[in-house]
């Protein structure tokens, strides 16, 4: 991303981000406040004024909440209380929701019951998102409300339809700051129903491990980025120094945006799988999922339609292959002879090796066996997914989700 573009939308609402002097030339500055020995007085890069990143005065460090939790819910009626009960949970005596940390619900222009049942919840903060202008996806919108008015050290950015494990939210500050990382994001364990989310969700995610490895987006000297926007932890001074949401106000893949930012201005970055800390239902549709993984993967992955050349390939080799040596074993082709039995033992010998290699690569996804199993018959969908996605991004340049169309 050249820096015309990150500065761009920011300077839009008003907020002008400095470059580190070591910004420039594609370098990074210092780690943030608190990630780092370093003396205070070499920490403190930016100076925020009032009404910049956060609307209110900067208080004082003594006088900042712990944590600030944000959800933007946009019609999340059928998942959002079960996350609020996950989220809320987690309050205890040395945690306090309310003390020591905040918990608000940005309602997107939802037309649901999504508001009514955040009030329900004790301890809740509930606001309207801003109007939505040119230039800005819903989310980005919806968030940037919120964490303009944050009030915690840290800013946690997670989805309606995630579900948080007990004690997990202080044990992801103190992983950041044992890491001396600005920015930790988690890939939650994804559940998933009925038989194409099954067997096309490993596909997704054996190739986003494949194309961003933990370790490598995690290692400050790879240039290689990713975040996942379900669960995204940023530092306060972090996240004024990549300029918040604004600076990422027209991306669709804002959390991946971020990422790179954070990589780039070195706040860093930890990313890694975490079952332990997060799950997630993504869609609760087949229509949902079609749509969401049209809008993402050619963003995901710029080789979108080399990637689906060689998923079809993989449909030849997987449900072809047994289809020949079966003729082959049966003489239908040709007349009976030792040398055609042996070539259709040749090729059971190569699909055999070929399934072994499909279920190591598709196993990387993290998903249970039974799932990885099923994969095989996801692969058409996987394909199409990748064609439309690209179809939709470079020809159409135009994306659509939930009832809002953005261009590309």
């Amino acid at each position: 991303m050249e820096k015309k573009s990150e500065r761009g939308a920011a300077e839009e609402r008003g907020f002008k981000p400095e470059l580190h002097p070591t910004d420039k030339g594609g370098s990074i500055g210092t780690p943030v406040l608190g990630l780092s020995d370093a003396p205070a007085a070499q920490l403190l890069r930016w100076e925020a004024a009032p009404g910049t990143v956060f609307d209110q005065p900067e208080p004082a460090l003594d006088q900042l909440l712990e944590l600030t939790v944000i959800i933007p819910a946009r019609n999340e009626e059928d998942c959002l209380a079960a996350c609020l009960e996950s989220l809320v949970s987690q309050s205890e005596d040395v945690f306090k929701l309310g003390r020591d940390w905040e918990l608000v619900v940005v309602n997107d222009h939802s037309t649901d019951r999504t508001a009514e049942i955040a009030y329900s919840f004790t301890g809740v903060t509930v606001v309207a998102a801003d109007k939505l202008e040119s230039g800005w996806t819903g989310k980005a919108n919806a968030i940037w409300t919120a964490a303009r008015r944050a009030r915690g050290r840290w800013l946690l950015f997670t989805d309606a339809d995630t579900i948080h494990e007990q004690g997990s939210l202080r044990r992801a500050i103190h992983e950041a700051m044992k890491h001396k990382v600005g920015m930790l994001s988690y890939s939650p364990r994804q559940i998933v129903h009925g038989l194409w989310q099954r067997s096309l969700m490993p596909l997704v995610f054996c190739e986003l491990a494949l194309a961003y490895p933990p370790a490598m987006v995690s290692d400050p000297a790879q240039r290689i980025a990713a975040a996942n926007g379900q669960f995204l932890l940023i530092e306060r001074e972090a996240y004024r120094r990549l300029g918040g949401h604004s600076s990422v106000a027209e991306k669709v893949l804002e959390d991946v945006e971020l990422a790179f930012l954070a990589k780039r201005r070195k706040v860093g970055l930890r990313f890694r799988y975490a079952e332990d800390a997060v799950s997630t239902r993504m869609y609760r549709s087949t229509t949902a999922m079609i749509e969401g993984w049209t809008k993402n993967l050619a963003l995901l992955f710029d080789n979108c339609l080399m990637l689906a050349v060689w998923r079809a390939i993989d449909i030849f080799l997987l449900f072809l292959l047994p289809v020949l040596a079966v003729e082959l074993w049966n003489a239908r082709l040709f007349a009976h002879s030792a040398q055609w039995l042996a070539a259709g033992w040749v090729l059971a010998i190569l699909w055999v090796r070929n399934l072994f290699r499909f279920y190591g690569r598709v196993a990387k996804s993290n998903f249970p066996f039974l799932d990885c199993a099923m994969a095989p018959l996801g692969l058409p969908l996987f394909v199409a997914l990748l064609y439309s996605s690209w179809f939709q991004h470079r020809i159409l340049k135009r994306v659509s989700w939930k009832g809002r169309s953005y261009k590309t």
